[in-house]
C-alpha cells in the first residue's frame, strides 16, 4: 500500500499572509488497490483535495504570533487626495501644538529654577546675619555672666574666716 505523494502551493491572500495549499496526487498503483475516503469522491475532487493552511508571510519572525496592528502595513493613500491633505494638515498643526507645549512647559520650569535660585541666596544671607546676630549675643551673654561671677565675692571677715552665726561676733560685743 502506497501513500499519496502531496504537493503544496503557496499563495498571498488579500492581507499579505501566505497560505499553503495541498494536493494529493495518488499514484497510478495506489488508485485502484487503495480504498482511501479519497475514492468515494468524484475524480475531479479527489485529485485536488486542498486543505488550506494560514502561514505568516514572513517565516523570520519567532513564535508564529501575528504582528502587532502598529507593524502591519496600512493602505497608502495617494498624496494628491483631499484626505491625504487634511490628515497632514491636522498632523502638521499638531506637532506644531505639541512643540509650543513642550517650548512653554521648559521655560516654565527656567522661570521656576531661577525663582528657587533667587530665594535660596536671599535665605543664605538671611542665615548669615542670624548666625552673626547670635554671635553678637552669646558673647554679650558671657560677658554678663562673667561681671556677675566677679561681683558675688563673699564678704571677707577681719581674720579671713566667715562671720560668726547669731551675731555673737566678739569684737562687737560692746565691751
Amino acid at each position: 500500500m502506497s501513500r499519496p505523494s502531496q504537493r503544496k502551493l503557496t499563495t498571498l491572500d488579500h492581507n499579505g499572509v501566505s497560505v499553503i495549499q495541498s494536493q494529493a496526487h495518488a499514484s497510478s498503483s495506489s488508485s485502484t488497490s487503495s480504498s482511501t475516503s479519497s475514492s468515494c469522491l468524484p475524480p475531479a475532487i479527489a485529485e485536488l483535495q486542498q486543505v488550506p493552511q494560514l502561514v505568516p508571510a514572513n517565516q523570520s519572525v519567532g513564535g508564529g504570533k501575528a504582528a502587532p496592528p502598529s507593524k502591519m502595513k496600512k493602505p497608502q493613500a495617494d498624496k494628491d487626495s483631499d484626505e491625504y491633505r487634511q490628515r497632514r494638515e491636522r498632523n502638521n498643526l499638531a506637532v506644531k501644538k505639541s512643540r509650543m507645549r513642550s517650548k512653554q512647559k521648559a521655560m516654565d520650569t527656567q522661570q521656576r529654577v531661577n525663582e528657587l535660585k533667587e530665594e535660596n541666596e536671599r535665605l543664605e544671607a538671611k542665615i548669615k546675619l542670624l548666625s552673626k546676630e547670635l554671635s553678637v549675643l552669646k558673647d554679650l551673654f558671657l560677658e554678663h555672666a562673667h561681671n556677675l561671677a566677679d561681683n558675688v565675692q563673699p564678704p571677707a571677715g577681719v581674720d579671713g574666716s566667715s562671720p560668726a552665726p547669731n551675731g555673737n561676733n566678739p569684737a562687737s560685743n560692746g565691751q
